[in-house]
């Protein structure tokens, strides 16, 4: 029997057993056997076990209460199921993979420095002329294969835009199915990694086409100057 049902079958005793005990005279009534029967005192017993079971329902509400209480704070404890950081990593070494692999000149500070001393930074008068064709030669060198890196950096980042979209449909779809605070924190946590990723790509495509661009300005420059330098001879040795 479920309990709203006990519950007003109790009810309905108790009911009867009240106008039981109006009706009956308030002295002691004998039944069968000779045993005393006390109507009073029977509904009263009646009264206190329905008191008890009010206060055991009271408290099955209680625990019922507690029980959904710690369901829900589980729930907002249980980690994200789904993590795409693996990937976002994978795709940033990728990238930084491409950048290690600059020709010639690398994107270090000492290396540039070399290069340009060598090369860009001035023309030396004293320098043969098959010297300074193979400076220029190197100059040439040198862009060529700083626009090939920048077109190889910019297939990667494009690449990588494929893999944003299912990382991102892979996110967006674990957040939406979020039972707890903390999933729907961590959820947010991998679409700032995801855009963090993208920013990088960003980072190192913009690099690389500044430093192509860089390069083809240097050797532009010292193009003009060896020019003038050649020029210069040219004359001399004309003898005007």
């Amino acid at each position: 029997m479920t309990r709203p049902v006990l519950r007003r079958s109790l009810i309905a005793g108790i009911a009867v057993l009240s106008l039981t005990a109006v009706s009956a005279p308030a002295s002691a009534q004998f039944g069968f056997g000779g045993i005393v029967y006390d109507p009073t005192n029977y509904a009263q017993n009646v009264l206190t076990a329905a008191r008890t079971l009010q206060q055991i329902n009271n408290q099955i509400q209680q625990i019922q209460q507690q029980a959904t209480s710690l369901v829900n704070e589980a729930r907002n404890l249980a980690s994200l199921p789904f993590s795409s950081l693996n990937e976002l990593q994978a795709q940033i070494q990728q990238t930084r993979q491409l950048l290690s692999e600059a020709q010639r000149i690398a994107y270090d500070v000492k290396t540039i420095e070399d290069a340009f001393t060598a090369r860009y930074r001035g023309v030396d008068m004293n320098a043969s002329d098959a010297t300074l064709i193979a400076n220029a030669r190197d100059r040439w060198k040198d862009s060529v294969s700083s626009f090939e890196d920048a077109l190889r950096v910019q297939a990667g980042v494009v690449g990588n835009i494929e893999g944003s979209q299912t990382a991102m449909a892979n996110i967006v779809g674990a957040s939406q199915s979020a039972t707890g605070a903390l999933q729907a924190a961590q959820a947010g946590n991998q679409l700032l990694a995801l855009q963090s990723r993208q920013i990088a790509d960003l980072t190192a495509l913009i690099a690389a086409q500044g430093r192509a661009q860089a390069l083809e300005s240097a050797r532009d420059a010292a193009t003009e100057e060896q020019g003038r330098e050649h020029f210069r001879r040219f004359m001399k040795r004309s003898g005007q």
